[in-house]
């Protein structure tokens, strides 16, 4: 990185310290993240019309197609930059070729979603065009780094010559006029072959030098991102009712119900002390990083589920009060599920947070339950946010001692 802060001249590209002391996210990368914002609202904004509108298969196919591809893209640039950003002028500028692929796929997502749903030929040719920028451009940054790091360079070489042949294959699916099946059968050999690039391309040699804890600050803060979309889908939910019934003890508890679920998300979210395992077990990283994909897709998804809420009760859903609770509470499931196997994946088995995820997916159930009772959604909400408040409870009381430990072990195991 430029040791001049005033200036941004060119940089040898050669590896950052992957020990650097007070690494953080740089003010470039969170303005990157911006771009996610935008494309985690659109993509959760389509999916809930899709469940609120009954069409929840075609719009769980478009919504995962979405989120594969915007979480993937996001996470190779950021196990990149922590390895290699230089903050020169031209890392700044091929990541603003970065951003703008970003933006021309979000724009790519509403048409997406509705030839998905209308069950004809797929228009997917902005979205995919918006991800090929964006990995053409990870291709010239790999080149760049292969030239200038001898000590990495087939490393890096790997890299991008695996990222070039899978983009050949994204461009015929561009040109394609393809319905859903051929859609299908064209794309899923491609994200199979995307999600084993980081495995294939390190098979070899020390890898590249991330950095353990600039990776989980990086995800935490991709995190915080898309749970604003539970606080926006809150905020629908909240407004429906007012809209409705004015301000009542529903409304007060439809607000604290829905707050309180995108808080106990958040907590639940960085119990995990993910800096400190991963910088014990470097090799686990690919794993922190494939985890990642549910757990993000998940948090957008809760947003979505609560703006189908919101929906429902404003009257302007066909969809009954059972799915509308279900929209919310199988995401939280998802979410808590994947959190499970990345913090085993990580810290190794502990019975309490298996048995703690055991008890959310029950509890998130008996939300479901509820609701196909008759019982209003507000309520609904509220036991499942004290669901969460509960096993937020317990872990504070009892699990952190076994954090401790797992740690302890990890960093005996990693210096001797």
């Amino acid at each position: 990185m430029s040791t001049n802060p005033l200036r941004h001249a060119l940089t040898r590209m050669g590896g950052r310290d992957p020990h650097e002391k007070h690494r953080a996210a740089t003010p470039l990368e969170l303005f990157f993240d911006l771009t996610f914002v935008i494309a985690f609202g659109v993509a959760g904004s389509q999916f809930a019309h899709a469940v609120a509108e009954n069409h929840f298969w075609p719009g769980l196919l478009a919504f995962s197609f979405a989120m594969f591809c915007v979480i993937w893209a996001w996470i190779n640039f950021s196990w990149f930059a922590s390895a290699y950003d230089t903050d020169d002028w031209v890392f700044r500028v091929v990541t603003m070729v970065q951003m703008v692929g970003v933006l021309v796929l979000a724009m790519g997502i509403e048409p997406l979603f509705h030839s998905i749903i209308e069950g004809k030929h797929v228009d997917n040719a902005t979205m995919v065009a918006g991800y090929i920028i964006m990995r053409v451009a990870l291709i010239f940054q790999w080149l760049r780094a292969a030239r200038q790091d001898p000590e990495r360079r087939r490393l890096c070489l790997r890299y991008a010559a695996y990222l070039a042949i899978v983009q050949l294959g994204w461009v015929v699916v561009l040109l394609a006029d393809a319905d859903i099946p051929t859609m299908l059968l064209m794309a899923t050999p491609l994200f199979i072959l995307e999600v084993m690039i980081p495995y294939t391309a390190e098979r070899k040699g020390n890898g590249t030098p991330w950095h353990a804890h600039h990776i989980a600050e990086r995800f935490g803060l991709l995190a915080i991102i898309a749970l604003g979309e539970c606080l926006i889908g809150a905020i629908e939910t909240l407004r429906a009712i007012v809209a409705t019934n004015g301000w009542t003890i529903e409304t007060a508890l439809v607000g604290l119900s829905g707050t309180g679920l995108a808080f106990a998300m958040w907590w639940i979210y960085f119990v995990l002390p993910a800096g400190q395992a991963l910088h014990a077990r470097r090799d686990r990283g690919p794993r922190f990083g494939y985890w990642h994909m549910p757990v993000f897709a998940a948090i957008a998804a809760t947003g979505a589920g609560l703006h189908v809420a919101a929906y429902f009760i404003g009257h302007e859903a066909h969809i009954s009060a059972t799915v509308a609770v279900a929209s919310i509470a199988i995401p939280i499931a998802i979410f808590y599920v994947s959190l499970t196997a990345l913090y085993t994946s990580l810290l190794g088995v502990d019975r309490r947070f298996v048995w703690a995820a055991v008890f959310v997916v029950l509890g998130l159930g008996c939300g479901v339950a509820m609701a196909a009772a008759g019982v209003s959604i507000e309520l609904c909400m509220l036991e499942m946010m004290l669901v969460l408040g509960l096993v937020i409870v317990f872990d504070e009381r009892k699990s952190h001692a076994g954090r401790a430990a797992a740690l302890q072990r990890l960093d005996s195991a990693a210096t001797s």
